[in-house]
């Protein structure tokens, strides 16, 4: 069976934009199963637009601010 968007529910989103990037922690659930925690980033084109990358490795202030998401995150779990 392939991805259907249309089952994939939101339950919770936060996100923090930064200088050149934006990162977001979100409670998906998909199909009516269980609650996950989804991390993801988005990087600034040169064109100013915002396009999905690879989370990878996080600055000390990105950590920072994303363990506290991530806690919110977990409550809503």
């Amino acid at each position: 069976m392939p991805f259907d968007p249309n089952l994939d529910k939101k339950l919770f989103s936060e996100e923090k934009e930064f200088e050149r990037t934006k990162v977001s922690v979100s409670v998906m659930s998909y199909n009516d199963g269980p609650k996950k925690l989804q991390i993801s980033r988005e990087n600034k084109t040169a064109a100013g637009e915002m396009q999905f990358a690879k989370l990878g490795r996080m600055t000390k202030e990105e950590a920072e601010v994303v363990l506290p998401m991530m806690q919110k995150a977990i409550e809503q779990m």
